[in-house]
């Protein structure tokens, strides 16, 4: 599964639906990694600091076993649907509406490439 020259880092159980943060990760798929984090930094979605987070992770594994930052690109970045808690609030004569709590799992894997 994992190649040669390959760095993952994965972040798991983070509070947000899985919806929200696919529409951050979409804007940095492919990228370099400096220019990803760049647009993660100033971007306004919430989900932009977990997966800004991943990523700085991600690039810390790299560099602790000699990748160099500047050759680094976003391979792959996957948002997976994490475990959901179920929540119940009563409402108006005697129904029941229920509330869900998602979760995400967000896996980052960096490739080295020629610039």
């Amino acid at each position: 599964m994992m190649d040669e020259g390959e760095v993952r880092a994965v972040s798991r159980y983070v509070r947000m639906s899985p919806q929200k943060v696919r529409l951050v990760i979409d804007q940095v798929r492919g990228r370099w990694v400096d220019d990803a984090l760049t647009m993660l930094k100033f971007m306004p979605q919430a989900a932009a600091k977990p997966v800004y987070k991943t990523i700085k992770s991600a690039v810390a594994n790299a560099e602790d076993i000699g990748l160099d930052r500047e050759y680094l690109y976003i391979a792959r970045i996957t948002a997976d649907g994490g475990p959901t808690r179920r929540w119940r609030r009563f409402g108006a004569r005697g129904r029941f509406k229920p509330i869900r709590k998602r979760s995400t799992h967000i896996t980052v894997v960096l490739k080295e490439g020629e610039e």
